[in-house]
């Protein structure tokens, strides 16, 4: 049996694709031959450029995932635009820094709606058009270094990524029989909005450093491999895996 990573014919749906690892993923993806339903707040201007270079499509509908409001109709028009949805890629999230002693319930909940309870819901939807159709597809979710350890000062995104892998764990496990992989990418650390407070923080930049074989931050291109690999008919007996791409972190 020939090993296939080609995504042609294939539609990948990619939250929060407008910039940093969510682009990266789509762009990697379109490079693959599949086209890109882009989800999220920001029209994806740079990463529709991006993907038509690859000679891909992208469909981007606005919506803003920090509620299950959307996902509904994010479907709807999904599937109506394009016939179906192949992939999903729950990537969309954000983060709050705070002492644990000051953190708000503002901002727990904030990021425990986007980063999980949207995260569920959408791949809920998406998941129930494959099996009314019994035609399976590919989830993979953007976990984080914090769905194996602990952090500092960021609570609720530590406990919303450790709450994702073991969804990601769970929906594998009820799935699996129906053709519908579940598995998930734990980045390390990476040069991205959401570092750009740590790699400000010359202490902090200097420890992590320190502590990653590769010796550098990732680019988010680095993360676009195993996103094509887990989306493609070489991962199709992968399931429940949470795949850290990280310059050899968890290993130090």
């Amino acid at each position: 049996m020939s090993v296939s990573f080609d995504l042609t014919g294939k539609t990948a749906m990619v939250t929060g694709a407008n910039t940093g690892l969510g682009q990266a993923i789509a762009v990697g993806l379109a490079q693959a031959g599949a086209d890109i339903i882009a989800v999220g707040r920001s029209a994806p201007t740079e990463t529709a450029a991006m993907v038509a270079d690859a000679g891909r499509a992208l469909h981007a509908i606005p919506a803003d995932l920090s509620t299950v409001a959307p996902v509904a109709g994010v479907v709807a028009e999904a599937v109506a635009a394009v016939g179906a949805i192949d992939i999903l890629v729950n990537n969309a999230g954000i983060i709050r820094r705070a002492d644990s002693l000051d953190f708000t319930e503002e901002d727990w909940d904030a990021v425990m709606d986007t980063n999980l309870k949207t995260a569920f819901f959408l791949s809920q939807a998406v998941a129930r058009t494959w099996a009314e159709t019994g035609r399976g597809g590919k989830i993979i979710n953007i976990c984080s270094m914090l769905s194996f350890q602990g952090g500092i000062r960021v609570p609720s995104y530590t406990a919303s990524k450790s709450g994702l892998a073991g969804l990601t764990r769970l929906l594998a496990c009820e799935w699996a029989a129906k053709g519908i992989n579940v598995n998930a990418i734990a980045p390390g650390y990476f040069s991205t909005n959401n570092t750009e407070a740590l790699r400000a923080d010359e202490t902090r930049n200097r420890d992590i450093l320190a502590r990653i074989p590769a010796g550098r931050w990732g680019d988010p291109s680095d993360i676009s491999g195993a996103a094509v690999f887990l989306a493609s008919d070489a991962a199709a007996y992968v399931h429940g895996t949470v795949l850290a791409v990280d310059g050899g972190w968890l290993a130090r």
